[in-house]
């Protein structure tokens, strides 16, 4: 190749390169199924990644008979305030909060045969309208919504009332307004018909851009995945033993941050996807807090332990619920149903894990290397703790390591003995400061 075809072929190169930077880019995103926290965090992503790719456009292709209201609410407000352009394309259905999510769109174009609207709330797995203050709140905002992109406000609010009078040829006296595409075209909704999103690019004056079909990565695919009744149960199952194992044996360290970890997979997924509300983790590490102060502070296990265990089954409960503070309305008896299994689930499969796990660590022999497993007798040299009399202030050493449990001697005896921290090594100098059952308590003093 001589010096004038390189150059050649180069410049043609850094030309081709220009064109394609500065060709529109369009972002795709599907909103299908259910509406639900995942779909909110799914459209937030998206319009996120839109904005920093500079795209020119997004196209929402929408087929959905709806979901939960406050969802669509934050879905439809993310669009309102998108710097991108929205278009819709409804491919067969946008129902309920479907048809609220379209409206909040800049465009909305349909596929033949398409229908948009019947957007009355109705409490989740079933056919029964909800609450009148949810039907009031999705009127409020299917009016609002239509009155931003400059569409019929009246028209939309009966798209949730079938009490609203409209003109007959609209709507029925005592049916809500459902559009089909020609119908939508005919009353404003729908700027055009497209059977797919390049009809759509083409139609709306953006034949000519790249198209970009937006994909969730590997860390929300993760977190969808962690949302799995099943693994929820097993979290739970690990939180509720390593509390117990440290309520057992306080001061090992390894059940608390087992139950610790368990709580963070646990509580993430749901608070990233809009399902477990700030009260509702406060009220887990409440709980928390409280079993903490009844192994470290408290002596005994009383109302401040049994309180955090309570506290604590609660949050867990709770988080996988849509519910308003304690408003269970439109929480369907089923969903109820499989929380309250899933829950049953976990408590029972703690108790198996506790007992089987109590067996295990008897005959372990790792577990003889920091229990004690040597018969006190008496005729050993050994002497039990049960009065303290002679004994409270008392200096010994460390016989047999401290985890927290081991062996102390005083004058001449040998007692069990449990230290005010996790861990002292053989020899230590130690004085007693009190008594646990047949354990004396001690602690350090050089």
């Amino acid at each position: 190749m001589n010096r004038n075809t390189f150059w050649g072929t180069f410049f043609c190169l850094f030309l081709w390169a220009i064109a394609l930077q500065a060709q529109e880019r369009v972002l795709c995103l599907k909103i299908e199924g259910e509406i639900d926290p995942r779909s909110t965090r799914y459209v937030k992503l998206a319009l996120m990644q839109a904005e920093s790719v500079k795209a020119g456009v997004v196209v929402a292709e929408i087929n959905t008979f709806g979901g939960r209201v406050d969802d669509a609410d934050k879905i439809r407000t993310m669009m309102l305030e998108s710097k991108v352009p929205l278009l819709a394309f409804i491919n067969k259905n946008a129902a309920s909060a479907g048809a609220l999510i379209s409206i909040a769109c800049d465009s909305i174009y349909m596929a033949q045969g398409a229908n948009m609207g019947a957007a009355t709330v109705v409490i989740e797995g079933t056919s029964q309208a909800a609450p009148d203050k949810y039907q009031s709140y999705m009127r409020s905002m299917m009016r609002s919504t239509a009155q931003a992109n400059g569409r019929n406000a009246q028209i939309a609010e009966a798209m949730v009332d079938q009490n609203l009078k409209l003109d007959s040829t609209i709507k029925k006296d005592g049916q809500v307004v459902t559009f089909t595409t020609q119908e939508a075209i005919r009353f404003g909704f729908c700027d055009g018909e497209a059977n797919n999103v390049k009809e759509v690019l083409s139609k709306s004056g953006h034949e000519n851009a790249v198209i970009e079909n937006f994909e969730l990565d590997w860390a929300e695919k993760v977190v969808a995945y962690f949302l799995n009744p099943a693994l929820s149960s097993i979290l739970i199952i690990l939180i509720l033993g390593g509390l117990y194992y440290e309520v057992q044996a306080p001061g090992f360290g390894l059940p608390i941050v087992v139950s610790i970890v368990a709580a963070v997979l646990y509580f993430i997924p749901y608070y990233l996807t809009g399902l477990a509300q700030n009260w509702e983790i406060l009220l887990f590490f409440l709980g928390l807090v409280l079993l903490l102060l009844e192994i470290l502070v408290i002596p005994g296990f009383g109302i401040a332990g049994i309180l955090g265990i309570v506290l604590v089954l609660f949050s867990l409960f709770l988080v996988m619920l849509n519910n308003d503070f304690f408003d269970f309305s439109l929480v369907p008896d089923s969903v109820l149903l499989h929380a309250g299994i899933s829950s049953a689930i976990a408590l029972v499969g703690v108790t198996v894990f506790v007992f089987w796990a109590l067996g295990q660590l008897a005959t372990n022999k790792r577990m003889a290397k920091i229990a004690l497993q040597t018969k006190l007798d008496s005729k050993d040299g050994y002497s039990a703790a049960s009065n303290l009399s002679g004994l409270l202030g008392k200096k010994g050493k460390v016989v047999s390591e401290l985890r927290p449990f081991g062996k102390i001697e005083i004058e001449g005896q040998w007692y069990s003995a449990l230290s005010s921290t996790s861990f002292v090594a053989k020899g230590t100098l130690v004085e007693v400061v009190g008594q646990e059952y047949n354990n004396l308590k001690v602690k350090s003093v050089g």
